[in-house]
């Protein structure tokens, strides 16, 4: 699934793209659960001639606010693609949204996996969507102060801690294994088990691993694209993850993969204690 850095480096090519365009019309919505507050008819005339003012994101949500006050929320999900391209570019199997702006391009969701969704509303659903998530690790609400806070409150590891959206929104399992190998923490440690150099550590590592990662474009495993169809680099500067059995970077132990929460994990048996 796409995380933080992948998200917003789709935020900006599509903020390229879209700001100042005009959506023209629908022009095919071929899975509609896709769009999970409206019917394809009132989707489509919801939408129909809105000019774009802005392309945000919060946590792993991109927003795309119209002129008339309302938000499109978009949620890439595990191999959503926003792509925009022009109208004559041949269009496969996956591509489930097709929308006409008013340069004569279209703006795609191409998703094989059918998990993405879209959703259309007002100033109380960016409200909820807020509500339900914690600080942005790369806004200036991200405080080390607050985050020493939220972790003593964890009685859960230190790793499932980092992947709850409650607590700090937007990092996902690829940049919490980086940030606690970076940090030097072992993924298995009780989150309010921290002191608070090992906090302060944890607080920094996740900034820089999220900025790095941006400044590479994302990460690219399998599907992630930005919206001109780029992938991204970062794949090639990660330190821990997926790097079962290579030396760590720092002492030269291979690294690990466990499993926390149910999600795979990967560790310096070594350099993380």
């Amino acid at each position: 699934m796409p995380e933080l850095p992948e998200v917003e480096t789709v935020r900006r090519s599509l903020e390229q793209e879209l700001v100042g365009r005009r959506f023209v019309a629908l022009r095919s919505l071929g899975w509609p659960k896709i769009v999970n507050t409206h019917s394809p008819e009132l989707f489509a005339e919801a939408i129909a001639q809105r000019q774009i003012q802005q392309v945000l994101r919060r946590a792993k949500y991109l927003l795309i606010e119209l002129d008339n006050h309302e938000t499109l929320i978009v949620h890439l999900r595990m191999t959503g693609q926003m792509l925009v391209v022009a109208a004559d570019q041949p269009a496969d199997k996956h591509t489930h949204v097709v929308v006409e702006l008013d340069n004569g391009r279209e703006l795609r969701f191409h998703d094989p996996r059918k998990f993405g969704r879209w959703s259309l509303v007002d100033r109380s659903g960016v409200d909820e969507l807020n509500q339900r998530l914690g600080p942005e690790p790369l806004g200036d609400d991200f405080t080390l102060a607050d985050f020493s806070q939220r972790l003593q409150r964890k009685a859960t590891k230190i790793k499932p801690t980092l992947l709850d959206q409650s607590v700090l929104a937007g990092v996902g399992n690829i940049y919490a294994d980086e940030a606690l190998w970076l940090a030097k923490i072992h993924p298995l440690r009780a989150a309010k088990s921290l002191n608070p150099a090992e906090v302060a550590a944890l607080f920094e590592a996740i900034k820089t691993v999220l900025r790095n990662s941006i400044e590479h474009r994302g990460t690219t495993l399998v599907n992630y694209r930005d919206a001109y169809g780029a992938s991204g680099e970062n794949q090639y500067h990660l330190e821990a993850y997926g790097r079962t059995g290579e030396p760590c970077r720092r002492c030269g132990t291979p690294i690990e993969r466990i499993v926390v929460g149910q999600r795979s994990t990967h560790l310096c048996p070594v350099c993380q204690v």
